[in-house]
């Protein structure tokens, strides 16, 4: 009975086995999106002190004659907007915005989804019927459009994105939980858990939930190049991070008007929006070969 009602533990590897971040070393791509992770986070943080100019401050030399955006030059290194501000430190002070939006939101997301697939998949039932119902009416609702009417409805701002986001992200998160928690649910520890007399607490928190933990961290990791990717969507169709405050989408938004003759700036936020989100899946992927039970051992 002893050896039934003890789970091994899906986390730890095997003593001899190499680390996840071993593992992650590795892989060349993983380390690429670690990087690139890295760079970003650190622009975020460091943002005060990396960013040569405020990023609301609007340069009378800051516009050509004719009153154009200045291309990037040794004063200005990734040129200027239309307003005549230094696009680095408003490329910077966005990876802020989009950081924020992505950890927070994806964060909201992932609670809220395994909350609803726990509870539908280890009760089941009524509960579970009723919860997985509303988790498919949620997703037959195209996202970016539930995105949209949300957004439009209330006033936006960076945490009212940030909730409107994770409101309509949970769902794929609720259903693979509710797929996995279903499955252990009828392992033969969890039963003999139940002849012993432990209750619904003592069987999610030390049974259930710990072997969700690879799958969240996965999912966690792969949600924040979705959310960073919805968050500029948004922005970039103006019901996102309103400006002056600077954001990836709506910095592209902004200066759409000269993206011939000023291409420079469409593409240096955009290419940041494209360089984070892959960083995210390039990372995630590789947590997904190493966590997956199935997958080690292989390397």
């Amino acid at each position: 009975m002893s050896e039934t009602s003890t789970p091994p533990n899906p986390i730890i590897l095997s003593e001899s086995g190499p680390s996840v971040l071993q593992q992650i070393a590795r892989r060349k791509l993983a380390v690429l999106g670690l990087i690139i992770i890295l760079i970003c986070v650190g622009g975020a943080l460091f943002a005060r002190w990396l960013a040569p100019f405020d990023p609301y401050e609007q340069f009378f030399d800051g516009l050509t004659i004719e009153g154009a955006p200045m291309p990037p030059n040794a004063t200005f290194w990734f040129g200027t907007d239309l307003l005549g501000r230094d696009l680095f430190s408003r490329v910077l002070y966005g990876a802020q915005t989009s950081l924020i939006i992505g950890l927070a939101a994806n964060g909201a997301a992932l609670l809220i989804g395994t909350l609803v697939g726990v509870t539908a998949g280890y009760f089941r039932g009524i509960i579970g019927a009723v919860l997985m119902r509303f988790t498919d009416l949620m997703m037959a609702f195209p996202a970016l459009l539930l995105a949209i009417c949300l957004a439009a409805i209330f006033s936006p701002s960076l945490w009212i994105v940030a909730m409107v986001i994770a409101f309509v992200n949970w769902v794929q998160t609720a259903r693979v939980i509710f797929t996995e928690t279903s499955s252990l649910a009828e392992r033969d520890y969890i039963a003999a858990e139940k002849t012993l007399g432990a209750g619904h607490g003592r069987i999610l928190f030390r049974h259930i939930l710990p072997h969700l933990v690879p799958t969240l961290i996965v999912w966690g990791t792969l949600g924040i190049s979705t959310t960073v990717l919805l968050e500029a969507t948004l922005s970039f169709l103006g019901i996102g991070v309103q400006p002056p405050m600077p954001s990836w989408g709506n910095i592209i938004f902004e200066n759409q008007t000269y993206f011939q003759s000023a291409p420079w700036l469409v593409f240096i936020p955009g290419a940041a929006i494209l360089l984070l989100a892959l960083a995210f899946n390039l990372v995630g992927d590789a947590l997904r070969d190493i966590l997956d039970p199935t997958q080690q051992g292989r390397d």
